[in-house]
């Protein structure tokens, strides 16, 4: 069955015109069949009991589902071009992202403010849709867009900023700790990487250097490296 979320306290309700265009147009769903809907992180099972402008469902059933992460995850991902940046959204929603944080720094090829209210509903949009096709119970939240000092200023248990630097701590020693319940940010560079002044600010305020191994990873693949080691060590 198709997912879809909605916030309502109803148990007979319709659907947004967005998702009622997929349940009766990609889906091709008619009266009387079911679908999944979360509503408030909870797992309802709902059928199809009107099909108008907007398809309306009613309640049959909660199901217990256990598919987040023990902890918090947070990427802070420097700005790159659209098309990676879609790949980032949906791939760290898929492996288990509980925030994503757009940042703004000095060799990000794109540059953004915070009043990129479009843009940051286009992200919000994606991360939807992939929670919706891995089957999760939370839409990982999209921040508003950052600079490095901002990021600087954020308190979390375990903060990692990802980087080539020889001198880096490897991810295995900063992972080792039990990450059960623990508030973890992974701070992704641009392209170019960081430069020696952002490293500082991030450090300074408690980031640890970390290293992904000899190897340099493309910045849409390092959020989505750093994110299966996670899985790997919570869910073993």
């Amino acid at each position: 069955m198709q997912r879809y979320f909605v916030d309502t306290d109803k148990d007979i309700f319709e659907l947004s015109k967005d998702d009622s265009y997929h349940i009766t147009k990609v889906m091709r769903n008619n009266l009387g069949d079911k679908v999944e809907v979360v509503i408030n992180k909870k797992l309802n099972i709902c059928e199809i009991i009107n099909i108008g402008n907007n398809v309306t469902v009613k309640k049959i059933e909660e199901i217990e589902t256990d598919s987040e992460l023990p902890c918090h995850i947070t990427i802070a991902q420097s700005l790159v071009k659209e098309q990676k940046m879609d790949l980032i959204l949906q791939k760290c929603c898929e492996l288990g992202a509980s925030e994503i944080i757009p940042v703004n720094t000095t060799r990000s090829v794109v540059k953004l403010d915070k009043k990129e209210i479009k843009k940051i509903e286009r992200w919000k949009k994606i991360v939807k849709e992939a929670s919706e096709q891995s089957k999760r119970v939370v839409i990982p939240t999209i921040n508003e867009i950052l600079s490095v000092k901002e990021l600087a200023k954020l308190e979390y248990d375990i903060k990692i900023l990802c980087t080539v630097n020889e001198l880096s701590t490897s991810i295995k020693k900063v992972l080792s700790n039990d990450l059960k319940d623990a508030k973890i940010i992974l701070v992704i560079g641009p392209e170019g990487g960081f430069t020696l002044e952002e490293e500082k600010i991030l450090i300074d305020s408690g980031y640890v250097s970390t290293s992904f191994g000899n190897r340099v990873l493309r910045t849409e693949t390092a959020s989505l490296y750093a994110l299966s080691i996670i899985n790997y060590i919570l869910l073993r």
